[in-house]
């Protein structure tokens, strides 16, 4: 039975489909009528953000939370601020739609020279940029609009990459037939039973014979939503569990048999005696990048290593191709012996603990003390360079979530990427850890995070610099510093006393202040903990070159020094 619809309502319908209640953005006189769709539908939210970067950056992280996450924005400009964003999106496997309203099809077939445009006519030029950092695209017909919309979000969810759906403004309220729709096709094949069937007796022979086996867990763990599947093989096996830096956080910390974070030269110690000691590795999910691999010095011997992945099993020089690990894991702890192997490792190895003799807020002091005041099942945003690094050895509450962008490494991802956190569960407490330099180029999601009542605790690392710059090279360099901030203002500047923002329901403002000893930083801690209904902000002065040990050792590794 057929019936019809708009093409603008068939593509929301389609985003809450794929458990989407935020749609970032900003508005744009070739979107507008999209975004009356999204504002008039009681089951989404607009996000109404600061610009187009950020709402992609918003986006990335609202995805790494539900799974996947849609931004829209106007044509050409607009899509372009954006683009920084949805490519690290699509660098870091996350399934985020960027939505496009475009110029009318009468403009377009006329050649218009239209605002936005390169005024030469062509309206396909920004489409086909995208391309290029999408799995799947389109710029959408009235004739074919239904089955775009539908392979594009289908393909980006099943790839977990980025989409793009470039939609003309004249068809967003364009009425077209359609028969009864079924639901996507998000679900991936069944892996081919025979193979999968020679992969497994081969992977249980080989954890048999191996008297030291250990796991390594990855980033395509939290991107495939398989953590709940990995963390029963973990306890079904006792096999001591590592996780690499993209794939902090898939693990439960608090299980007996979880050592650390395995990172190649920047490894702790102990941790990496305890990873060369073993006689066979079980990655899953393996994500081999240079930062997420200490500067590609994992060193893992390919002949005692075995590799779950989304596409593949590989079990040493052996490739299994379509053995999925989403499949294939349940199937492997199910024939793992019913009692876990036991493993006498002694203590786990931990960061080198608070020094003394001085009052000032070192990256020892700082990382070692915050977890102490932060909540179970916290989302930690930590930004690129410093605090990234820092929080790979992090000892968070339990349940907590990881936010980083490792692979892309764009400044500035980590404070749009908590407004996309906090919007996608409420219910959880959000830790930003950003520093000033990349603080400057996002500033303005502090806006939005009040308008929105959300209350996440802003950590403002303020070292007057870019650190893991100076680190790299030029540190007496005045392009690795910028203008100094009252960063401890923001919170006033962006309208958190305005009466009218109050009534609107502004974010209630909690302790906003500068904090440069240990006594200050932690009055402060204890006052964020007794109000967490509120935002914070918390302006923490640190030594200008001081740095975590696992920056120190990454940069000293680096090929740009």
């Amino acid at each position: 039975m057929s019936s019809t619809i708009s093409i603008g309502q068939h593509l929301i319908n389609r985003l809450k489909e794929i458990n989407i209640d935020v749609v970032f953005g900003v508005p744009g006189d070739f979107n507008m009528p999209l975004l009356d769709i999204i504002e008039d539908d009681p089951e989404l939210t607009w996000g109404n953000n600061a610009n187009e970067l950020n709402a992609s950056y918003a986006a990335d992280g609202y995805a790494r939370i539900r799974g996947a996450g849609a931004v829209v924005t106007t044509f050409g400009v607009g899509e372009l601020s954006a683009v920084n964003g949805i490519a690290g999106s699509y660098s870091e496997m996350l399934p985020v739609i960027h939505i496009v309203g475009t110029p009318s099809t009468k403009s377009q077939a006329a050649g218009a020279m239209l605002h936005h445009s390169l005024g030469d006519g062509n309206f396909d030029v920004f489409f086909q940029m995208s391309s290029m950092i999408t799995c799947a695209s389109t710029h959408l017909k009235a004739q074919n609009a239904i089955a775009e919309i539908d392979r594009v979000i289908s393909q980006a969810v099943l790839s977990k990459r980025t989409g793009y759906i470039g939609i003309p403004i004249d068809l967003i309220h364009h009425e077209v037939q359609v028969p009864e729709l079924p639901p996507l096709t998000i679900t991936l094949p069944k892996n081919p039973a025979q193979t999968q069937e020679i992969a497994l007796k081969v992977v249980l022979d080989a954890i048999h014979k191996a008297s030291h086996p250990v796991i390594v867990v990855d980033g395509c763990v939290l991107r495939n939503r398989c953590e709940k599947s990995v963390q029963e093989f973990i306890q079904r096996s006792g096999f001591p569990t590592y996780v690499a830096p993209m794939g902090k956080g898939a693990v439960d910390e608090s299980l007996a048999s979880y050592r650390g974070c395995y990172s190649g030269n920047i490894t702790l110690e102990s941790i990496d005696k305890e990873i060369h000691q073993a006689d066979l590795i079980i990655e899953i999910g393996s994500i081999k990048s240079d930062f997420n691999t200490g500067n590609f010095s994992y060193s893992l011997n390919r002949s005692k290593t075995i590799t779950l992945h989304s596409f593949a099993t590989i079990v040493f020089c052996a490739e299994y191709q379509k053995v999925s690990m989403m499949e294939f894991i349940p199937l492997l702890t199910e024939a793992l012996p019913k009692e876990p192997r036991v493993f006498e490792l002694g203590p786990r190895g931990k960061p080198e603990p608070i020094k003394e003799g001085t009052d000032e807020i070192t990256h020892n002091y700082f990382w070692n003390k915050v977890p102490e005041f932060m909540d179970e099942n916290a989302i930690v945003c930590a930004e690129t360079g410093t605090a990234e690094f820092a929080s790979l050895n992090m000892d968070g509450p339990k349940g907590t979530t990881y936010i980083t962008q490792i692979l892309w490494g764009s400044i500035g991802f980590s404070v749009g990427a908590a407004v996309g956190a906090a919007m996608a569960d409420r219910q959880r407490r959000v830790y930003l850890f950003v520093g000033d330099g990349s603080f400057q180029l996002t500033a303005q999601e502090i806006s939005v995070f009040l308008r929105h009542g959300l209350t996440p605790v802003v950590f403002l690392l303020n070292n007057d610099g870019y650190l893991i710059e100076k680190l790299i090279h030029g540190p007496d360099r005045s392009y690795n510093n910028f203008q100094m901030w009252e960063y401890n203002k923001a919170l006033d500047f962006f309208g958190a006393n305005i009466q009218r923002n109050q009534e609107l329901g502004c974010s209630k403002v909690g302790f906003q202040g500068k904090v440069a000893t240990r006594d200050e930083f932690e009055s402060a801690m204890k006052d964020v903990q007794a109000n967490p209904n509120k935002i914070h902000f918390l302006e923490v002065v640190m030594p200008q070159f001081d740095a975590p040990r696992e920056l120190e050792l990454l940069v000293a590794s680096s090929e740009n020094r």
